[in-house]
């Protein structure tokens, strides 16, 4: 079992907020507007979940997580959770061409004894039992940070050896990209150099290839006598 401290260095302050909000209720500000739905978070205030027009006026520098629904549960995008978690060995789904992962366990589902045996899945959440898709640990961010509690062999604090592994990709794409623009730019000088020559010399070019032409001419002998 993690002690309180051991935790702490694992999982962020406003992680377990997020998990207990309650989302998609109507904003008690904002009743009368379209967009009402309190469908986002801030990790730096880390109080109750909040709609689009609070965001504009409440957390307009802050960072927020938005969150969506599938089957009446919560998701949220791993585009947008992988920037501030560690979110190693969570399941992961495609809905609606985004891929995505549940905040919390969801109810197991009803399977018929006519059923069993065919497409049963061999991989399990390690703490609510709930079959996964694909060799991963958890079903969801909750089920890992029961996880963390019980066992203290993973975290949810991105390591600063994955930031500097990312940060150096990034270099190396903005490298790239530099030294694309650069080539470019030194072809484009190239070209515009060769067309001022041509317009400086454009006559004595002509004559320069008329007499190179020229020389090749076969020229006759001379009759005799």
């Amino acid at each position: 079992m993690e002690s309180k401290k051991q935790e702490e260095r694992k999982v962020p302050p406003w992680l377990e907020s997020l998990l207990s909000a309650a989302f998609f209720t109507i904003c008690p500000r904002h009743r009368d507007t379209p967009r009402n739905e309190c469908n986002m978070y801030c990790l730096d205030c880390m109080n109750d979940a909040f709609c689009f027009y609070c965001r504009s006026s409440r957390h307009k520098d802050h960072p927020v997580i938005q969150i969506r629904r599938s089957s009446y549960h919560d998701v949220v995008r791993v585009a947008e959770i992988q920037k501030v978690l560690d979110i190693s060995g969570v399941q992961t789904y495609v809905i609606n061409s985004a891929r995505v992962l549940f905040l919390n366990e969801r109810p197991q589902p009803k399977t018929s004894s006519s059923s069993s045996g065919k497409g049963v899945s061999h991989h399990f959440c390690e703490i609510c039992s709930r079959s996964l898709l694909d060799p991963f640990r958890f079903c969801s961010l909750g089920c890992k940070l029961v996880g963390i509690r019980k066992k203290g062999d993973t975290s949810f604090v991105l390591s600063n050896k994955k930031n500097e592994e990312e940060a150096k990709i990034e270099e190396r794409r903005e490298g790239n990209a530099e030294r694309t623009l650069a080539s470019k730019e030194e072809e484009e000088e190239f070209r515009e150099g060769k067309q001022q020559e041509m317009y400086r010399t454009g006559t004595p070019n002509t004559a320069h290839s008329s007499s190179r032409r020229r020389k090749g001419i076969p020229h006759r002998a001379p009759f005799g006598s």
